[in-house]
């Protein structure tokens, strides 16, 4: 991991090498950084978590657009039980220079995601989409949620009831 990475999935990429090339850019995540942000997102394991990207646009405003697939674990909600899932997330999103919104309020603008020194960290994008594409409340397959039969309340009135009737 760099200083200058957050997470620990970083794959920084120079935005004019990556428009020239045109090409696919592949982020795969290797078994330490999938350990770790297992341990970050609460998953018993992270069996695999790809991220396939397409830059558009120029050096001042990028559009990435692609998709995050992982084989994961997750604990049921129900039951408790680990089981293993699919998952997959279309990402599409803006990048721009810094200085492309200068003087613009925030409230006016959708302000895209910052290209810092020319490049955008698609290893962090990766694991965005990831955790955004996580199920808060996981179930194993073929597994509901049945609340527990209530026993029928005592009636307040009934002690009243039985001392009436002695």
């Amino acid at each position: 991991m760099t200083p200058d990475s957050i997470g620990p999935l970083s794959r920084p990429v120079m935005v004019e090498r990556a428009l020239k090339a045109g090409q696919e850019i592949v982020v795969e995540a290797d078994a330490e950084e999938r350990a770790a942000l297992a341990r970050d997102f609460g998953l018993p394991a992270i069996h695999s978590l790809t991220g396939r990207f397409r830059l558009a646009g120029s050096l001042h405003r990028l559009q990435v657009t692609g998709t995050v697939e992982a084989a994961i674990a997750q604990t049921c909600v129900v039951t408790l039980d680990p089981f293993d899932s699919q998952m997959r997330e279309e990402v599409e999103v803006d990048f721009a220079a810094p200085d492309a919104f200068a003087g613009t309020p925030a409230e006016d603008a959708d302000i895209p995601d910052p290209i810092v020194n020319g490049r955008v960290d698609l290893g962090s994008l990766t694991a965005e989409f990831l955790a955004l594409g996580l199920d808060p409340y996981p179930r194993k397959p073929g597994v509901a949620f049945e609340p527990p039969e209530a026993e029928a309340a005592e009636n307040p009135f009934a002690g009243l009831d039985r001392l009436k009737g002695e």
